[in-house]
């Protein structure tokens, strides 16, 4: 019986160094063929048409043209799996986000000396055996159609690209979700329209009054405050125009504090990148009110404004890295939903 064709990696980077002791590790491996490298972009792009490999590793910083520039042509002119492995996308920093939301399917530091070189090697192995054999892999896999409960986000300054960043690795069955992104009018309906068409969930701008449904995430439309009230078992959205809080119309505090009222509903919520204190009054609400609270850490944000300030009022439950938030969220509403089937 003949065994499967290798898997066949091109690796650009214009350390010659990095080259060579990656392409050396990864030849270690039976099922990959390591075809070549490239020093830049124009002539990874040359070696990709004439040897059509099956995955790229993608370094950030090379000359002629960064990677993450590089990797845009590329997912809109000629589609490759590509594996980012750089010194600037250390998890959770901002470029390994932007290489993410491209469309790189996983971002790894890149070696700090030659002892590292193996332990890198075997992290791009196993991602490419993962695509390989059709699993996902950045993103939560496990089913929620078991867990019941609400998801709410706030974000502002850098909180288009995290919240899509999250809800991407997100699986089409979780309980609803309830948005608030620091937006004005006009921009809400293209955000949501946007996140829908990459998100396995269904993205909508929030209507009002509608019931919150499963697998379905409400985006808050701008000049409007998004609550979250219950009728009898069902949870529906509401829309005002009172004052702005925190100079801010749709505000988090004003979300997070209408969830913080539903008693008895295993609820996690999460603030993102943000300017301001706007989310960290109503995050202390939600934490007593006994949800789970995320903060996102510094080494991700955009600005750490928001979050820094619910970590400094005692809101935040788990501070977390933007990649690390999908399966905490998870974990989250799995935690809360055992101990409500216990009381």
């Amino acid at each position: 019986m003949s065994s499967p064709p290798r898997t066949r990696v091109l690796l650009v980077d214009d350390s010659a160094v990095v080259r060579k002791l990656l392409g050396d590790a990864l030849r270690r491996h039976d099922d990959i063929e390591v075809i070549g490298g490239a020093a830049d972009p124009y002539i990874a792009r040359d070696m990709i048409l004439q040897h059509k490999p099956d995955v790229i590793t993608l370094d950030i910083e090379m000359p002629r043209m960064d990677g993450l520039s590089f990797l845009r042509k590329l997912m809109e002119h000629h589609p490759i799996p590509a594996i980012v492995v750089s010194s600037l996308t250390q998890q959770g920093s901002v470029a390994s986000v932007e290489a993410l939301r491209i469309g790189a399917i996983d971002v790894i530091g890149k070696p700090g000396g030659p002892h590292a070189v193996g332990e890198v090697a075997d992290r791009v192995a196993e991602r490419i055996r993962a695509l390989r054999s059709g699993s996902p892999i950045s993103e939560v896999t496990r089913s929620a159609s078991r867990l019941r409960g609400l998801i709410a986000i706030g974000a502002s300054t850098g909180g288009t690209h995290a919240i899509e960043t999250v809800l991407t690795r997100m699986p089409a069955d979780m309980p609803p979700i309830v948005i608030t992104q620091h937006m004005p009018a006009g921009f809400t309906k293209a955000f949501a329209d946007r996140l829908n068409g990459v998100c396995r969930m269904r993205v909508v701008e929030a209507a009002g009054n509608e019931p919150l449904e499963r697998g379905v995430a409400y985006v808050a439309p701008g000049d409007h405050h998004l609550t979250v009230h219950r009728h009898g078992l069902r949870l529906s959205t509401r829309l005002d125009q009172t004052e702005p809080i925190h100079y801010q119309r749709p505000a988090v505090d004003a979300l997070f504090a209408s969830a913080a009222r539903l008693r008895g509903l295993p609820i996690v919520g999460m603030l993102l990148t943000g300017m301001g204190a706007d989310g960290a009054d109503g995050m202390v609400a939600l934490r007593n009110a006994g949800a789970e609270t995320i903060a996102e850490a510094e080494e991700s944000c955009v600005v750490f404004g928001m979050p820094k300030e619910a970590i400094a009022r005692g809101g935040a439950v788990h501070v977390a890295s933007l990649l690390a938030v999908p399966d905490l969220v998870f974990d989250c509403l799995a935690r809360l939903n055992r101990a409500s089937r216990a009381s």
